[in-house]
Order: C-alpha cells, then sequence, then structure tokens
C-alpha cells in the first residue's frame, strides 16, 4: 500500500449529533471515506494521518437520497462511505489544532 493511496482514503471528517455523541462515549470518530477503502487502509491512513493507535473500524455504505422537485426530472445525491473508527484508550484525535 502506497503512501499516496493513503492519504487519499480519508475525504473528510462526519461533524453530525450522532458523531459527537459517538466520540464522546465510546472514544469513536466518524470519517467519509473512498468507497472502494477496505477497513486495513482505513486504519493505517488515520494512525498514518493522525498519529494515533486505531482498535477498530467498522465500515458502512449510505445510500444517496431520491430527490424529487415538482415540474423537474428527480434527482439522486451519491452514494458514499462511512467509516467508525475506535480509537486505543488515552487517544485523542483534535480537529480544531493545524
Amino acid at each position: 500500500m502506497s503512501s499516496e493511496r493513503l492519504l487519499t482514503v480519508l475525504i473528510s471528517p462526519v461533524f453530525t449529533e450522532k458523531a459527537a455523541r459517538v466520540a464522546d462515549r465510546h472514544n469513536q470518530y466518524t470519517f467519509k471515506v473512498r468507497k472502494d477503502a477496505s477497513k486495513h487502509e482505513i486504519k493505517k491512513a488515520v494512525e498514518k494521518v493522525f498519529d494515533v493507535q486505531v482498535e477498530k473500524v467498522r465500515v458502512l455504505n449510505v445510500k444517496g437520497k431520491v430527490k424529487f422537485r415538482p415540474g423537474q426530472p428527480k434527482g439522486k445525491r451519491p452514494d458514499w462511505k462511512k467509516a467508525y473508527v475506535t480509537l486505543a484508550a488515552g487517544q485523542e484525535i483534535d480537529f480544531t489544532s493545524e
């Protein structure tokens, strides 16, 4: 696995109420990742980018919503992949610092 590939696996962190609740209770962080990324690649990418130790990675495919607009053809938002990354005890990711 090349380091260039690892740097492109993570697209963005997900900041939602559920993601904040999971981060506080279970030391898990949520990321939007590439659709072709594996759990092993996600784990290595998080460890490399944020310099933390990852315990477990859970992934799920999110279906894009179908949107209807009166008088126009219906559209669909793209499907995407979400990863819940559990960190080892005492580890933390700070998104506010540079």
